[in-house]
Parts: C-alpha cells; sequence; structure tokens
C-alpha cells in the first residue's frame, strides 16, 4: 500500500493520474518511473498498467549501469510532469509548508522513511517542487 493516504493520496506514485515521460502518456507516475529503466522500445509494456503491475515489471528488468545516478533527475521529471496538472497542482500547493515525508513499512529508506530511517526523496522532491511553484504561480497564472 503507497504511504502517502488520505488527503495525501495525491502524492503518491501510485495516485492514478495521466504522467507525460518521454514522449508517452503513462497512467500513474509509478509506470512512467518503472517505464524509464528500459529501452525506449520497451516502454510500451508500460502503458495501460496499474502502478502494481508498473512496480512488479520494473522490478525484472535488468537496471543500467547509469540508473543509480540519475533515478533521482528522472524522479523529479516526472513529478514535474504530474503536477502540470491543475488540480494536482492546486492540491499540492493546498499543502502550505507542511512536511511531506512517505512514511512506510516495506524497508524504503531512499525513497521515503522507514521506522523514523530514511532520506525521504520523493518527499523532498515534492517539498522542492510546490517550493518552485509558489514562486512562479503568480507569474503563470497572470
Amino acid at each position: 500500500m503507497p504511504a502517502f493516504r488520505g488527503r495525501l493520496w495525491f502524492c503518491s506514485n501510485f495516485y492514478p493520474c495521466k504522467v507525460e515521460f518521454a514522449g508517452r502518456i503513462y497512467d500513474s507516475s509509478e509506470a512512467a518511473f518503472q517505464a524509464a529503466k528500459v529501452p525506449d522500445l520497451l516502454r510500451y509494456q508500460f502503458l495501460g498498467v496499474s502502478p502494481y503491475e508498473a512496480k512488479r515489471l520494473g522490478r525484472m528488468c535488468e537496471l543500467p549501469r547509469w540508473w543509480e545516478d540519475t533515478k533521482l533527475d528522472i524522479m523529479e521529471s516526472i513529478l514535474r510532469s504530474k503536477f502540470q496538472d491543475k488540480n494536482l497542482r492546486r492540491q499540492l500547493l493546498n499543502t502550505n509548508n507542511e512536511d511531506l515525508v512517505e512514511e512506510n513499512d516495506w524497508g524504503d529508506s531512499y525513497w521515503g522513511v522507514c521506522n523514523v530511517i530514511g532520506e525521504n526523496h520523493l518527499g523532498k522532491l515534492l517539498m522542492k517542487i510546490r517550493q518552485e511553484l509558489k514562486e512562479i504561480l503568480p507569474i503563470i497564472e497572470e
């Protein structure tokens, strides 16, 4: 089960929404992220699948050598696409200055926090994007 629940469900990579990545539209940021692990010609398998199925498929992929060095940038790009949606952007902005922490009980200490240990990269990226949106929103909506 995704860590962001209730009113923060939209923050989850498992939240159903359209996300563009590398010229294709995926049904969740999880599907887009998992698709990024494979060559372009193989990304079709992540189209139209649930985030759970995308994660399962992604776990079967052999990771490219460059993956660890680029996965954070890839996730940021995908999240920027996700929050192009006006309703999702508004929900993110409505969190104001709240700490966004992807708490979990499955041991993910890179993207989230498990048993108070973790780097919370997903939460940090969401807060970074939220701050940037706060700064540029008046320009966009004029």
